[in-house]
């Protein structure tokens, strides 16, 4: 079971890879700026920045099952119309359907995975359910052969044709039971997740997270081509093993939460790691083989974060029907850092230099050990 909901994620995935490999083809295509196609990629930030609690309501409140089945449907359904968007309006029209429905499987997926997974395994599962972006972005970036193949459009219609399948595959195969709708009025979920601490903080950590992971990940191809002179198609490859180390790392991480380590400690350790390996990566003058070393390390020690945080879930949601709702809480600031790193990072970089990025990043995970030192021991 924890497979299949983990398959949803991973295809899922996929439809956040596939944007950065085709910029420059669907560029070309439809004569569009690169600030214009660029939306292709925020759209899905930007959906998930801002609809992220209030889609996790709907989980709470309709079923978490029939929303992953939803949310691939819709999925497929978007990339089917971007497909044949013919300008750039129809296409980012679809990025945003695209948006909605990879949401919804992020924040409905996981709680199926608390509903129905034993306490003693919930550790290991939570660490599968994180590899799901790892893995799908990975599978898409090695893909690259049948994206020439196929052409962007052909791309966009097989990855419809995937998300169709999965979602008719994961509606036969998930037991009922696991699509467990609540009837209570969603402005009052809506205040008790509000004025409840735990989602705040799960939030924010989550924001830290990803603002310093997607600051140096976000420009690592540009970095390693503009500093040593990498061609694209190695500079991508460096990339797509480093965000594919992320993966071993979630796996290691339920390992060590299962064995009892505290997981504050994992957290703590993932996030000092992930400042320190980043001074390795962006301000330290070394051979690209060594920076490329520090990016895996860095990618590797990242996983633990993820799963830590993903098992404090329950802990943190004001109710146990609320789980839902805390999840897209943690979706919205894990969004709000991919929009946030990324920005922040390209301004620094270009007016005072890449060391100027690895102390912001430092800032970021310091301020993120604080906070958890502090609102998590209770809790875990």
């Amino acid at each position: 079971m924890v497979l299949i909901i983990a398959g949803a994620g991973a295809v899922s995935a996929f439809q956040v890879g596939k944007a950065p490999m085709a910029l420059n083809a669907i560029q070309s295509d439809l004569g569009l700026s690169l600030a214009v196609v660029s939306w292709l990629i925020s759209a899905f930030a930007i959906v998930g920045a801002g609809f992220g609690a209030p889609i996790g309501l709907a989980v709470d409140r309709i079923g978490a099952k029939r929303m992953v089945v939803g949310g691939l449907l819709l999925q497929a359904l978007g990339s089917g119309l971007g497909g044949v968007a013919g300008g750039a309006g129809p296409l980012i029209l679809s990025r945003v359907v695209e948006g909605l429905g990879f949401v919804s499987v992020l924040v409905a997926a996981p709680t199926i995975i608390f509903a129905t997974v034993s306490p003693g395994l919930r550790d290991r599962a939570i660490a599968v359910w994180a590899t799901v972006m790892p893995v799908g972005m990975t599978v898409v970036m090695l893909s690259a052969p049948l994206f020439t193949y196929l052409e962007w459009r052909g791309f966009w219609m097989l990855n419809a044709a995937i998300l169709l399948g999965y979602g008719l595959f994961f509606a036969a195969s998930t037991p009922a039971r696991t699509a467990t709708g609540h009837d209570q009025n969603i402005k009052e979920q809506l205040a008790r997740v509000a004025v409840a601490p735990g989602p705040w903080i799960l939030a924010l950590l989550f924001a830290a997270f990803s603002a310093a992971f997607f600051a140096i990940f976000g420009f690592l191809p540009t970095l390693l081509t503009e500093r040593f002179g990498l061609s694209q198609n190695l500079a991508s490859m460096v990339a797509a093993v480093s965000v594919a180390a992320s993966g071993f790392g979630n796996l290691v991480a339920g390992h060590l939460l299962s064995a009892g380590r505290r997981p504050l400690h994992v957290l703590i350790a993932g996030f000092l790691a992930m400042m320190l390996f980043g001074f390795g990566v962006l301000a330290v003058d070394l051979a690209w083989p060594f920076v490329a070393s520090f990016a895996v390390l860095l990618s590797f020690m990242a996983g633990l974060v993820p799963v830590v945080l993903m098992g404090c879930l329950p802990k943190l949601a004001p109710r146990p029907d609320l789980i839902g709702a805390t999840m897209g809480f943690a979706i919205q600031g894990n969004n709000v850092g991919m929009l946030a790193g990324p920005v922040t990072a390209g301004a620094l970089a270009a007016s005072y230099g890449w060391g100027s990025v690895a102390i912001a990043v430092a800032a970021v995970l310091i301020a993120a050990i604080a906070l958890a030192w502090r609102a998590l021991p209770a809790q875990t």
